[in-house]
């Protein structure tokens, strides 16, 4: 299971274009705390320990306990988080509000482990897929996905149905999509051409 981050929040009450500007400006991040069975709640983080916590999570999808102003914490989890077309700072985050029985769905990296079989003969390993949709409770849910590609010889495929999921997760996509291949590389099929017309070359010469 992934770790819980502690984020404080503070309530906002200004609004309009130009005060949410001036937020930012000051180092804040103007968000929304939704969901739960409550009303929508306005707040506003701190901008640079929010990009601590995306910095040191391997995606965008994690839990966090909001410490509220008014003494309250809450279970959420980042549901969206916008950025500037031409900066790329954030300016805009939404939480979801959970509890332990809430089910979430979260977008995780794709990890693959160990070096294929049919790299080792040549081929390359290519990875189509880095990340899918999945859903589980905020207890069960993961940082990371994890697989298993040293047992893939050339021209073998990894497919979302061969993941090992820990318990309590599971995929929401498709289970026939791909996630990786072992291909062959150019050498190796020229290796591969060179050898049967070495073969054919010395069945002739045998005939003779």
């Amino acid at each position: 299971m992934a770790k819980t981050a502690t984020l404080k929040a503070e309530e906002r009450k200004r609004t309009g274009s130009g005060l949410l500007k001036q937020m930012r400006k000051e180092g804040w991040v103007p968000s929304v705390v939704y969901g739960g069975g409550q009303d929508n709640l306005n707040v506003k983080i701190n901008a640079k320990a929010f990009r601590e916590l995306l910095a040191a999570s391997a995606s965008d999808s994690f839990l966090v306990n909001l410490e509220l102003d008014n003494g309250n914490k809450q279970l959420a989890f980042v549901q969206d988080i916008q950025h500037d077309s031409l900066s790329s700072t954030i300016v805009h985050a939404d939480f979801l509000a959970v509890s332990a029985t809430t089910e979430i769905t979260a977008h995780l990296p794709i990890i693959l482990t160990g070096e294929p079989i049919g790299v080792k003969n040549g081929g390359i390993l290519e990875q189509q897929l880095h990340g899918i949709d999945v859903t589980c409770l905020p207890k069960d849910l993961p940082e990371t996905l994890h697989a298993e590609v040293g047992e893939m010889a050339i021209g073998d495929i990894l497919q979302v149905k061969d993941i090992e999921f820990p318990e309590g997760v599971s995929a929401a996509v498709a289970e026939d999509l791909l996630i990786a291949l072992v291909a062959k590389t150019r050498i190796a099929k020229s290796a591969g051409a060179d050898g049967e017309e070495s073969e054919e070359g010395a069945e002739e010469a045998a005939a003779e």
